[in-house]
């Protein structure tokens, strides 16, 4: 398809919907960004592509539950997955997997969402720094703790991410 990564969150909800395309085109067109631009770009500290199309594969088959069913999102690395590491943007917590999701990680898997990744935040969301550059201009950081999930909307890595 290409592109599709370019839509926004309810753009891609209604096309889904409508059945003009598929959560594992969405997805795969995500993934095709971030290959394209996370060098340069750096807001994902963990992402799994095999999974992402997976859930997105699972998706297309099961009746839609919400308007979030089958769009990627984005999960800020301070906010707890189950079955992905959640680092708080620290070494400290390098390879930590929390024993269960986020409220809002657990009513956006139930809504249907595909959790394609992490997103970087600064150590502890706090005022450490964190790799991410602002894909406007990288010689520029975008700030802030939810500089990983506002970099990778921005740059239509995903349509939508998790930050608080």
């Amino acid at each position: 398809m290409g592109d599709l990564n370019k839509l926004t969150a309810a753009e891609a909800a209604l096309r889904i919907e409508r059945r003009e395309i598929t959560s594992e085109e969405l997805v795969r067109d995500c993934l095709v960004r971030i290959e394209a631009r996370e060098d340069e770009v750096s807001a994902w500290p963990y992402i799994d592509p095999n999974r992402a199309i997976d859930q997105a594969l699972l998706c297309d088959r099961t009746p839609r539950r919400s308007r979030l069913h089958g769009i990627p999102v984005g999960v800020k690395d301070v906010i707890e997955t189950a079955d992905m590491p959640t680092t708080h943007g620290s070494a400290i917590y390098a390879g930590h997997i929390p024993a269960s999701d986020a409220a809002c990680v657990a009513l956006a898997r139930e809504a249907g969402a595909v959790i394609l990744g992490k997103t970087v935040t600064t150590e502890f969301a706090a005022v450490t720094p964190g790799k991410t550059a602002n894909p406007c201009d990288t010689r520029r950081t975008p700030g802030g703790s939810s500089s990983g999930s506002a970099a990778a909307v921005a740059d239509f890595m995903v349509p939508i991410a998790l930050g608080i």
